[in-house]
Protein backbone atom coordinates (compact mmCIF):
# COMPACT_ATOMS: atom_id res chain seq x y z
CA UNK A 1 0.00 0.00 0.00
CA UNK A 2 1.11 3.33 -0.69
CA UNK A 3 -0.14 5.90 1.15
CA UNK A 4 0.39 9.92 -0.46
CA UNK A 5 0.14 11.89 2.51
CA UNK A 6 3.20 14.59 2.25
CA UNK A 7 1.83 18.21 2.30
CA UNK A 8 1.40 21.36 3.44
CA UNK A 9 -0.31 24.89 2.90
CA UNK A 10 0.34 28.37 2.59
CA UNK A 11 -2.38 30.55 4.13
CA UNK A 12 -2.76 34.17 1.72
CA UNK A 13 -3.53 35.50 -1.31
CA UNK A 14 -2.15 33.92 -4.11
CA UNK A 15 -0.15 36.93 -5.61
CA UNK A 16 1.02 37.49 -2.05
CA UNK A 17 2.92 34.60 -1.31
CA UNK A 18 6.34 34.19 -3.11
CA UNK A 19 6.16 32.04 -6.44
CA UNK A 20 9.09 29.92 -5.23
CA UNK A 21 6.49 29.03 -2.44
CA UNK A 22 3.23 27.81 -4.80
CA UNK A 23 6.13 25.59 -6.74
CA UNK A 24 7.29 24.05 -3.36
CA UNK A 25 3.48 23.13 -3.05
CA UNK A 26 3.22 21.56 -6.43
CA UNK A 27 6.34 19.91 -6.41
CA UNK A 28 4.93 18.29 -2.48
CA UNK A 29 1.47 17.42 -3.57
CA UNK A 30 1.57 16.64 -7.00
CA UNK A 31 5.10 15.60 -8.66
CA UNK A 32 6.38 13.63 -5.74
CA UNK A 33 2.76 11.67 -5.88
CA UNK A 34 3.01 11.18 -9.34
CA UNK A 35 7.07 9.97 -9.37
CA UNK A 36 5.92 7.74 -6.13
CA UNK A 37 2.42 6.88 -7.73
CA UNK A 38 4.64 5.94 -11.11
CA UNK A 39 7.29 3.55 -9.43
CA UNK A 40 4.92 1.64 -7.00
CA UNK A 41 2.06 1.20 -9.43
CA UNK A 42 4.18 -2.07 -11.62
CA UNK A 43 5.12 -4.36 -8.93
CA UNK A 44 1.39 -3.56 -7.84
CA UNK A 45 -0.19 -4.88 -10.99
CA UNK A 46 2.44 -7.52 -11.59
CA UNK A 47 1.57 -8.99 -8.23
CA UNK A 48 -2.35 -8.15 -8.82
CA UNK A 49 -3.17 -6.97 -5.58
CA UNK A 50 -2.37 -3.30 -3.67
CA UNK A 51 -3.71 0.35 -2.95
CA UNK A 52 -2.70 3.51 -3.03
CA UNK A 53 -4.69 6.72 -1.29
CA UNK A 54 -3.55 9.73 -2.36
CA UNK A 55 -4.29 12.28 0.70
CA UNK A 56 -6.39 15.48 -1.29
CA UNK A 57 -9.34 17.53 0.72
CA UNK A 58 -12.58 18.68 0.73
CA UNK A 59 -10.65 21.55 -0.63
CA UNK A 60 -10.62 19.60 -3.96
CA UNK A 61 -14.19 20.29 -4.67
CA UNK A 62 -14.64 24.25 -3.14
CA UNK A 63 -11.46 26.65 -4.47
CA UNK A 64 -11.40 29.03 -1.45
CA UNK A 65 -9.84 32.19 -1.65
CA UNK A 66 -6.59 32.45 0.15
CA UNK A 67 -5.86 29.02 -0.56
CA UNK A 68 -5.49 28.84 -4.04
CA UNK A 69 -2.43 26.48 -5.18
CA UNK A 70 -3.74 24.15 -2.25
CA UNK A 71 -7.50 23.89 -3.37
CA UNK A 72 -5.83 23.21 -6.83
CA UNK A 73 -3.22 20.50 -6.05
CA UNK A 74 -6.09 18.28 -4.13
CA UNK A 75 -8.22 18.94 -7.07
CA UNK A 76 -5.37 17.76 -9.08
CA UNK A 77 -5.09 14.56 -6.85
CA UNK A 78 -8.72 13.43 -7.05
CA UNK A 79 -9.07 14.01 -10.53
CA UNK A 80 -5.28 11.84 -10.75
CA UNK A 81 -7.03 9.03 -8.80
CA UNK A 82 -10.30 9.11 -10.13
CA UNK A 83 -8.56 8.41 -13.54
CA UNK A 84 -6.04 5.33 -12.01
CA UNK A 85 -8.71 4.15 -10.36
CA UNK A 86 -10.38 3.75 -13.90
CA UNK A 87 -7.23 2.71 -15.41
CA UNK A 88 -6.60 -0.05 -12.94
CA UNK A 89 -9.62 -1.85 -12.72
CA UNK A 90 -9.74 -5.43 -12.60
CA UNK A 91 -5.61 -5.41 -12.23
CA UNK A 92 -6.49 -6.43 -8.58
CA UNK A 93 -4.88 -2.34 -7.06
CA UNK A 94 -7.37 -0.02 -6.08
CA UNK A 95 -7.02 4.11 -5.53
CA UNK A 96 -8.43 6.57 -3.76
CA UNK A 97 -8.50 9.95 -3.25
CA UNK A 98 -8.95 10.69 0.50
CA UNK A 99 -10.92 13.91 0.25
CA UNK A 100 -10.62 14.73 4.41
CA UNK A 101 -12.03 18.22 6.21
CA UNK A 102 -10.69 19.15 8.94
CA UNK A 103 -8.68 16.71 10.91
CA UNK A 104 -6.78 16.86 13.80
CA UNK A 105 -3.29 17.19 13.53
CA UNK A 106 -0.21 19.48 13.40
CA UNK A 107 -1.33 20.49 9.97
CA UNK A 108 -1.90 23.96 11.06
CA UNK A 109 0.44 24.39 13.95
CA UNK A 110 2.91 25.90 11.60
CA UNK A 111 4.13 30.10 12.33
CA UNK A 112 2.25 30.91 9.10
CA UNK A 113 -0.86 29.49 10.39
CA UNK A 114 -0.55 29.97 13.93
CA UNK A 115 -0.45 34.12 13.02
CA UNK A 116 -3.65 33.67 10.90
CA UNK A 117 -5.43 32.40 14.37
CA UNK A 118 -6.85 30.00 11.87
CA UNK A 119 -7.09 26.88 13.70
CA UNK A 120 -8.68 28.53 16.54
CA UNK A 121 -11.07 29.82 14.48
CA UNK A 122 -12.69 26.61 12.90
CA UNK A 123 -15.66 25.46 15.78
CA UNK A 124 -14.49 22.24 17.57
CA UNK A 125 -17.73 20.01 15.79
CA UNK A 126 -15.93 20.12 12.57
CA UNK A 127 -12.74 18.52 13.37
CA UNK A 128 -12.25 14.73 13.38
CA UNK A 129 -9.70 12.58 14.64
CA UNK A 130 -7.27 11.33 12.19
CA UNK A 131 -7.89 7.42 13.78
CA UNK A 132 -11.46 8.20 12.11
CA UNK A 133 -10.19 9.66 9.02
CA UNK A 134 -8.28 6.86 8.79
CA UNK A 135 -10.89 3.87 9.87
CA UNK A 136 -13.67 5.29 7.03
CA UNK A 137 -10.58 5.59 4.57
CA UNK A 138 -10.22 2.20 4.49
CA UNK A 139 -13.65 1.22 5.06
CA UNK A 140 -14.15 2.74 1.32
CA UNK A 141 -11.17 1.64 -0.07
CA UNK A 142 -12.49 -1.95 1.00
CA UNK A 143 -15.87 -0.96 -0.89
CA UNK A 144 -13.88 0.27 -3.67
CA UNK A 145 -15.03 3.72 -3.54
CA UNK A 146 -12.53 5.74 -5.39
CA UNK A 147 -13.46 9.05 -3.35
CA UNK A 148 -13.62 9.30 0.46
CA UNK A 149 -14.94 12.26 1.82
CA UNK A 150 -15.09 11.00 5.86
CA UNK A 151 -17.36 12.15 8.05
CA UNK A 152 -21.10 12.91 7.59
CA UNK A 153 -20.18 17.06 8.48
CA UNK A 154 -17.88 16.89 5.88
CA UNK A 155 -20.18 15.29 3.07
CA UNK A 156 -22.80 17.94 4.81
CA UNK A 157 -20.50 20.89 3.87
CA UNK A 158 -19.79 19.44 0.38
CA UNK A 159 -23.14 19.04 -0.30
CA UNK A 160 -24.09 23.10 0.32
CA UNK A 161 -21.22 23.91 -1.29
CA UNK A 162 -21.87 22.06 -4.68
CA UNK A 163 -25.44 23.60 -3.68
CA UNK A 164 -23.77 26.91 -3.84
CA UNK A 165 -23.90 28.04 -0.02
CA UNK A 166 -20.49 28.40 0.54
CA UNK A 167 -20.63 31.89 2.85
CA UNK A 168 -19.93 29.71 5.70
CA UNK A 169 -17.23 27.96 4.70
CA UNK A 170 -15.42 30.97 3.35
Amino acid sequence: MLVNNAGFGIPGKFAAIPLEQHLAMIQVHVHASVRLCHAALPGMVAKGHGAIINVSSIGAFMPKPEDATYCATKAYLKTFSQALHSELRGTGVQVQALCPGFTATEFLDQPLYEQCHIKASIPKVLWMAAEDVVAESLAALARDRVVCVPGLKNRFMLACAQLGFTNFLL
